[in-house]
């Protein structure tokens, strides 16, 4: 199991699908921060994540979801 933080979620039914996740994601990595995006089936949602070891301090302090592998 990998853990990550979830820094923002989008629904995935929106008209412009996952656009809003990765414009979101891109102004993060432009930041300097480790962020992807990747799918929740469960909830219908696209997640921004960070590794938990790579979120910045002052994110830590939230609770860190697992996220299951699609392995």
């Amino acid at each position: 199991m990998t853990h990550a933080l979830v820094l923002k979620t989008f629904p995935a039914g929106s008209p412009r699908g996952s656009w809003p996740a990765e414009e979101f994601a891109s102004h993060l990595r432009a930041q300097g921060q480790t962020a992807e995006v990747v799918m929740d089936l469960a909830a219908d949602a696209f997640l921004v994540v960070a590794p938990a070891s790579a979120a910045p301090s002052d994110l830590r302090e939230n609770e860190v979801e697992p996220l299951r592998s699609a392995a």
